[in-house]
């Protein structure tokens, strides 16, 4: 049996994932990045493999791909993570009738993909780093509301007045905003919900930019908050594919190109 590996080294996490000889997905392992990135990324590696009994000399293929892809020198090969995005949301999607519209929100970043029915990039866009639009916003705003991260969806449906808004585009300020509202009386809920509300209408404006299919696949850390689901539902005015594993889409998609190059490499393409 042949294995492949696609590791998604990204600012905040690294994402593993293993598919074998027919592309099928084995298994996904994630953990933080942490300050040592290619430490880190090995133990995750690792740990992947020790998952399902295989060491690394069973791997035939390994692509690298995220913000520090090029760190990985144990990898074959390494690629952009808007590419290797593309690839695992079209192969996640043919379960829900094929997508063709991505929105993936990261750490630090956001971006938009519109793809064709080969899973191939037609159009890309990705928001200012410093606008309150991204994972890194939703840890910060945990942390100022002393609530866990893991709650910011089940507050999100507890509020009894309408989301508040959020208005400022740079995660500082929004900070600040967030800090007034909760020094004036407003419930934490009301806020949560206006959070999200905050982060859905910016990524419906990312989306646009690239254009908007029927079926829009979301997926990154923060598609595990279904209170932010439920706020980009609301804006795009349509269900959204949220993978069972949404953080490895992009690994899983380095995962099946590792698995595409060797077998080109064995027939001499």
């Amino acid at each position: 049996m042949n294995w492949f590996v696609g590791i998604d080294i990204g600012s905040t996490a690294i994402k593993a994932a293993l598919v074998d000889g027919d592309g099928q997905l084995v298994g996904v392992h994630v953990t933080d990045s942490g300050s040592l990135f290619h430490k880190n990324a090995k133990a995750a590696l690792q740990a992947l493999l020790d998952g399902h009994g295989l060491q690394r000399e069973q791997v035939s293929y390994l692509i690298a791909t995220g913000y520090g892809r090029k760190l990985f020198k144990e990898a074959d090969d390494s690629i952009s993570e808007i590419t290797a995005n593309a690839i695992g949301a079209h192969e996640a999607g043919k379960a829900h009738g094929g997508v063709r519209t991505i929105i993936n929100i990261g750490g630090q970043d956001s971006k938009a993909i519109q793809i064709d029915d080969q899973g191939t990039v037609v159009n890309f866009a990705m928001n200012d780093k410093c606008a309150a639009g991204t994972g890194r916003f939703l840890d910060v705003a945990a942390a100022n509301l002393d609530i866990d991260l893991e709650q910011l969806g089940d507050y999100h449906f507890n509020g009894k007045g309408a989301p508040l808004t959020i208005n400022s585009t740079c995660t500082v300020f929004a900070e600040s905003e967030i800090i007034g509202l909760l020094a004036n009386g407003h419930g934490k809920e009301e806020i949560v919900a206006g959070i999200h509300y905050s982060i859905a209408k910016r990524t419906l404006r990312l989306a646009k930019r690239v254009g908007i299919e029927d079926r829009v696949y979301f997926d990154g850390g923060p598609a595990l908050n279904r209170g932010l689901v439920a706020a980009l539902q609301d804006e795009l005015q349509r269900e959204l594919v949220v993978p069972e594993h949404p953080q490895t889409t992009t690994a899983f998609g380095a995962a099946i190109l590792a698995r595409a190059e060797w077998l080109a490499e064995r027939r001499g393409v």
